[in-house]
Formats: structure tokens, C-alpha cells, sequence
């Protein structure tokens, strides 16, 4: 399973509903999860962007995900595939 990581920034719509965030990322999770997507780690952030999520999953999976939370209008995101040490390591071996 590929890794990412999504910056999530809050639009108008969400921070003015910011206190309904934690429940909307609850239903996040289940959806994410249904479409079999694992949510490793979120986090409330404080800077440039809101939010941190990194979620475990197939390129499709993930992508539904994510585009099924940025329909919704209280988010905006950027998304980053991730790759662990070991990936890392390997693709480099790679070169020729």
C-alpha cells in the first residue's frame, strides 16, 4: 500500500463551522476506511496549513478519498506520496 501525506487547509465554509470538524473527520475515517483506506495519523496543525492526515492505501482508493472530502467544501488539500527509508533506499539501488 502507497503512503501519503495531505496538507488540508480549512476554506470559509469550514472555519466557520470549526467546531463540527472533529465530527466531520470522524466521517471521513469511516468513508476513507470503507473505500479501504487506513488513516495512520491526523493532526490539528498551527502555520500554513490546518491539518495533517497520512493515509494508507491504493492510488484509487486514495484518490476517491480525498476527492470525496474536497467535494464537500471545508477543505482544500495537498497531497504527497510518501515513500518509508526502505523505499527509498531501494529506488536509489535502482540507479544506474
Amino acid at each position: 500500500m502507497a503512503t501519503y501525506i495531505t496538507l488540508l487547509n480549512f476554506t470559509d465554509q469550514g472555519i466557520r463551522s470549526i467546531k463540527e470538524s472533529p465530527d466531520r473527520y470522524g466521517a471521513f475515517r469511516a468513508m476513507a476506511e470503507q473505500l479501504g483506506v487506513t488513516v495512520k495519523s491526523a493532526y490539528y496543525t498551527l502555520g500554513h496549513h490546518d491539518l495533517v492526515v497520512v493515509v494508507e492505501g491504493s492510488d484509487d482508493a486514495v484518490t476517491t478519498a480525498l476527492l470525496k472530502a474536497g467535494s464537500l467544501g471545508n477543505v482544500r488539500s495537498q497531497t504527497l506520496r510518501a515513500f518509508s527509508v526502505d523505499e527509498a533506499k531501494r529506488m536509489i539501488g535502482n540507479i544506474p
